[in-house]
């Protein structure tokens, strides 16, 4: 096959050679079962963020045990749900059943994903 950015190639040629090149790689339909497990088992990082503070690094070179500091969150607003750096959820902070010694979230709210629409 040809280098795509040589100035020389035609366009249309080369579209063609990748398109024969490819066939084999998606003989699976997308949702079955194999492709759909080798997904499922995809790791992903969730994160619950209770808030955030902004502050000079002055002041948090200051901080130590037993400062606090004030979040832009209030007490029995929602918190939200991160999954790979992407709001996803927001949910309300629980005690879990099983152990009081641990927290969880209460999901609330699913975020849908972000739209491009220009009315906003």
């Amino acid at each position: 096959m040809m280098n795509p950015f040589e100035p020389k190639q035609d366009k249309a040629v080369w579209q063609q050679e990748n398109a024969f090149e490819g066939a084999g790689l998606h003989d699976d339909k997308l949702g079955s079962g194999k492709n759909l497990d080798s997904i499922l088992r995809i790791p992903v990082t969730i994160q619950v963020v209770l808030g955030s503070a902004t502050m000079p690094v002055a002041n948090l070179m200051k901080l130590g045990r037993g400062a606090i500091v004030p979040l832009d969150h209030r007490v029995g607003e929602p918190v939200d749900v991160v999954v790979n750096g992407r709001i996803i959820a927001r949910g309300e902070v629980v005690v879990v059943e099983d152990d009081n010694s641990r927290f969880g979230i209460s999901l609330t709210e699913i975020v849908g994903p972000p739209t491009n629409d220009l009315n906003g």
